[in-house]
């Protein structure tokens, strides 16, 4: 790549490769971390190794790893989902569990709200309208 006129090269920004979601593994690099702690029902270890990987291919770059690289990505998301494990079992909180369920259904539903028909479309009940 040739570096732009008067200053040293920039390099691209990379795509976005995909969106992870709660109950399906992705094997992309992903853009959100979803939140383990203090959850019913608590997070199980695939849960939490998913999440590790996740963690490991965000800040490695690779959606997946070369070959050459298998046996030490790996052995990072295992370092990461011990870590976790004990993170999550160590951690108190006085505050209630929340329900995932719950938890998607409402970010379903404001996603639902954010990218859908445009506001000229909305009943008028559905509109917030300002000031």
């Amino acid at each position: 790549m040739r570096p732009p006129a008067g200053g040293a090269a920039t390099l691209p920004k990379p795509p976005i490769l995909g969106i992870c979601l709660f109950d399906r593994e992705v094997d992309t690099v992903c853009r959100n971390i979803t939140t383990l702690y203090n959850t019913e029902p608590p997070a199980s270890e695939d849960e939490i190794r998913a999440a590790a990987a996740q963690y490991v291919r965000k800040i490695s770059g690779f959606p997946t790893p070369s070959a050459a690289n298998r046996d030490v990505f790996d052995q990072a998301v295992a370092d990461v989902a011990a870590a976790t494990s004990a993170l999550l079992g160590d951690l108190v909180t006085s505050a209630p569990a929340r329900d995932r369920r719950v938890a998607a259904a409402k970010a379903r539903d404001r996603a639902a709200r954010r990218f859908s028909a445009p506001r000229a479309a909305l009943e008028p009940h559905q509109r917030k309208e300002t000031p």
